[in-house]
């Protein structure tokens, strides 16, 4: 377990799962680490379980925890000409 009192946060991106519906979360800071849900809220729940497991398991192996970075994020608005 990663130990108590050791609060770690990192940043979560969630997406729309178009094709089969419902919600796809990532995490930018740990590769791999993807997970989905019905609901935004169940989507959360899951993406903390697997940022859970995944740190967990890296401890168990003794391989360094990763820490966020502060990712830089922005929206971008571009205009199309009509085609």
């Amino acid at each position: 377990m990663i130990g108590k009192g050791r609060t770690l946060t990192y940043t979560v991106v969630i997406d729309r799962d178009t094709d089969a519906g419902g919600f796809v979360a990532t995490c930018l800071a740990l590769p791999g680490v993807v997970t989905e849900g019905e609901t935004v809220e169940e989507t959360l729940d899951m993406a903390k379980d697997a940022v859970r497991g995944y740190l967990e398991s890296l401890q168990k192996d003794g391989l360094p925890i990763p820490t966020e970075q502060s990712p830089l994020v922005s929206l971008v608005t571009v205009q199309l000409a009509l085609a």
